[in-house]
């Protein structure tokens, strides 16, 4: 039934109702990005977008920029190993995990570092990821505030004016950074010299987005890339220290394609499929959106019953990755039921689509991939993955996005 809704989408599908989210763009003359647009406006930005990051090899550039942060990162594992009591247990590892998203993704965005691994960590770094942090500590009720009638908000302010307070906080920050390199940008054309860059660059030389747009485009992608990709990181360690047989033969394949010491680049990972399929089953079991929307665009009968156009319907992945008949013994932690058995096998399965599907699909999903496959290799080049005597079993939580409901411990232990 997912698929059948997914397939019938048109050609600017419409996820869900973001009035909230309009409504504070609209009071604070900003634009709408690609998470909140719909219509034209989306159709317009995602062709623009789609152009320089959605693609594997326009992605691949961004290797070497990834590489740099994940250096950092495992830097940083020597040091906090090194001021535990065992000489090898990492807590709380989403934390590590957040920042090297945020610095990641922060790279590519806006072709600056924003120091987020080292020890001292900018002011206005620690301002982002609070205002981040109150996005999400209010996210159910921020989604929701928009519907609050404009006349009951005196008595009940509290939801809209933190709503507001936090998306501020997020559009400050992106200003700040996207100004920065423009200024770059247009000193080196006013000295003659010629400008080459990334993704900011180009939508700046390009002008096919206003600078409003450029803001909106840049806080929206950032929102969206770093949680996401830290949950999944969280997830993947906790499962490959709970499973460590499934950890020893990703090692193995590491080794014996990349070998111990290769740095990797976008050009490794299909050498690697296992570590592709540990991905997959990360999310399949621990989907970071555990539910995706739409609003129907035209009559649908959908599992017999006839759902009438502009009814917003709910895709509740998180249910259908764990049903046996989609996938057998669906509780199991098994990467390698992604693996293809011949060069014209797919395994393609809508029980399981994290990344959603079609043209709303996660315009972002080739850079979190690679933020991701390449950490886990050179994470098991270096370390075994143990689990801590701290750590029992990790619920899944439940907060707009799905997280651990605990603190997730590990131990990062030297290789050899």
């Amino acid at each position: 039934m997912v698929a059948q809704v997914l397939r019938a989408e048109g050609a600017a599908p419409q996820r869900a109702n973001m009035g909230s989210w309009q409504e504070y763009r609209h009071l604070r003359g900003r634009s709408t990005g690609l998470i909140s647009a719909e219509g034209e406006q989306w159709l317009k930005m995602r062709r623009v977008l789609r152009q320089r990051i959605l693609k594997p090899r326009d992605v691949a550039i961004f290797s070497s920029e990834i590489n740099q942060v994940i250096a950092d990162l495992i830097k940083r594992i020597y040091v906090l190993k090194s001021q535990a009591e065992d000489g090898e247990t990492v807590t709380n590892v989403n934390d590590l995990f957040f920042k090297y998203s945020m610095e990641g993704v922060a790279t590519i965005l806006y072709e600056s570092r924003l120091g987020c691994l080292e020890d001292s960590i900018p002011q206005a770094t620690v301002d982002y990821i609070e205002a981040l942090g109150l996005m999400f500590s209010m996210f159910k009720t921020s989604m929701y505030a928009g519907a609050i009638p404009r006349w009951l908000r005196p008595f009940i302010p509290k939801p809209w004016r933190e709503f507001c307070r936090s998306w501020d906080g997020l559009f400050r920050f992106s200003q700040i950074h996207v100004d920065n390199k423009l200024k770059d940008i247009q000193s080196h054309m006013d000295s003659g010299k010629s400008v080459r860059g990334g993704l900011l660059t180009c939508l700046f030389l390009s002008q096919e987005l206003t600078l409003e747009e450029i803001y909106a485009n840049m806080t929206e992608m950032l929102l969206a890339g770093v949680d996401t990709t830290s949950f999944t990181l969280s997830w993947a360690v906790y499962l490959l220290a709970r499973h460590p047989e499934v950890q020893q033969t990703v090692y193995q394949e590491i080794l014996k394609n990349l070998g111990d010491r290769h740095v990797p680049t976008a050009a490794d990972v299909p050498k690697v499929p296992l570590v592709r399929a540990l991905l997959k089953e990360t999310l399949r079991l621990f989907p970071v959106l555990p539910g995706n929307g739409r609003v129907t665009q035209e009559d649908l009968v959908v599992g017999g019953y006839l759902i009438p156009k502009g009814t917003q319907l709910a895709l509740c992945h998180y249910a259908t990755s764990y049903a046996d008949e989609n996938f057998p013994r669906a509780k199991e932690f098994r990467p390698e039921r992604w693996l293809r058995k011949g060069r014209l096998d797919r395994v393609d399965n809508f029980g399981s689509i994290p990344f959603g599907y079609g043209v709303r699909s996660c315009i972002g999903r080739r850079i979190a991939e690679l933020e991701i496959h390449l950490l886990v290799i050179q994470l098991l080049q270096h370390f075994e993955i143990k689990t801590s005597s701290w750590t029992k079993a990790v619920p899944a939580k439940t907060h707009g996005l799905l997280m651990p409901g605990g603190p997730i411990h590990v131990r990062f232990v030297n290789r050899k």
